[in-house]
């Protein structure tokens, strides 16, 4: 679900949708009116129909943000003509119970995980503040959209979930000064770092048991920057069945967004489109006492201030 909030009917909400059961995916953006089809409502907007030289209208979120923030801007442009003072031709706007919302982004370059980034999830756990970030990464085949089921795999029966703020570059590069890193966010969304904990746990290390496929739902929408003035004071939750099991918010982290996204360009370079995880608050299954792991037919949803609610349900590997 992807709501627009009183005094943000002109906020940028990038989503990928398809029609009834289309598998062709489309760019479009929420709007009051519903979904607008970006590429649709732009070549309308161009006329690229009557001026061949006009610029061809992105067809992916990927190649949105490639066009950097003219591309944004003409999106902005566009979703509001659409929405508000044009006159589009049938099939550019659809109405939200006419499409499905996909993963805003089908395959990021890199999913760049942090753990043990707040506060009151270290006091949880009483253990110290890290020092510095701690690193580990998803691969592409575990991202899901929203309503897509998260899969239990057969060698797991201790499934968790963790509430995340998810942060996307639009801007790439090597040792980004802090002062200037949220320059290089196009936007946010809400993302669950979905974890094997027997596999986490047993392994020694973290990369199977949190990249198994469907392990990184993300979504409903890519929220962008101008939106979100303050990464840093936004509530997080997260429901089980309806149940909140976390509620905090990002002001508990103990690493900024700004201070990852430089940390990380120290010794990587981050790319247009990469998904950085920010960390997850306290509240996650497997330090509750007694223990409480998702379970076949369990519904999850994470919420954060702003960018919707990411709702999957949860089922067994068939």
């Amino acid at each position: 679900m992807v709501p627009v909030y009183p005094g943000q009917e002109n906020a940028l909400k990038i989503v990928r949708f398809s029609v009834a059961n289309a598998s062709r995916s489309r760019l479009g953006v929420v709007t009051p009116a519903g979904v607008i089809d970006l590429s649709a409502a732009w070549r309308d907007h161009q006329g690229v129909e009557t001026d061949p030289g006009a610029a061809a209208p992105p067809d992916s979120v990927a190649a949105l943000l490639d066009g950097g923030e003219g591309a944004l801007a003409r999106a902005r442009l566009v979703s509001d003509w659409a929405s508000t003072e044009g006159r589009p031709r049938p099939g550019v706007t659809w109405p939200m119970d006419k499409v499905r919302l996909l993963a805003p982004l089908e395959r990021p370059p890199k999913i760049v995980c942090i753990g043990m980034n707040y506060r009151d999830h270290c006091r949880e756990l009483g253990q110290d503040l890290p020092a510095t970030p701690i690193v580990f990464a998803k691969f592409g085949t575990a991202v899901i959209g929203p309503d897509e089921p998260i899969i239990r795999p057969r060698i797991t029966r201790k499934l968790d979930y963790e509430a995340e703020l998810g942060v996307v570059i639009g801007k790439g590069g090597r040792h980004i000064p802090e002062h200037r890193a949220l320059d290089h966010v196009a936007g946010y969304l809400d993302f669950n770092d979905v974890s094997a904990r027997d596999l986490q746990f047993g392994d020694g290390q973290w990369v199977r048991g949190k990249t198994c496929d469907t392990f990184a739902p993300m979504g409903p929408a890519l929220v962008t920057r101008d939106e979100i003035p303050d990464p840093q004071n936004l509530a997080v939750l997260c429901r089980v069945n309806g149940k909140t099991v976390q509620q905090s918010n990002t002001g508990q982290m103990i690493f900024s967004v700004a201070f990852i996204v430089a940390f990380l360009s120290e010794f990587m370079t981050l790319e247009v489109g990469d998904v950085i995880a920010t960390g997850t608050p306290p509240g996650v299954g497997v330090f509750r006492k007694p223990p409480v792991f998702l379970q076949p037919g369990d519904v999850v949803e994470i919420e954060i201030e702003g960018l919707g609610t990411l709702r999957n349900p949860v089922r067994d590997e068939e």
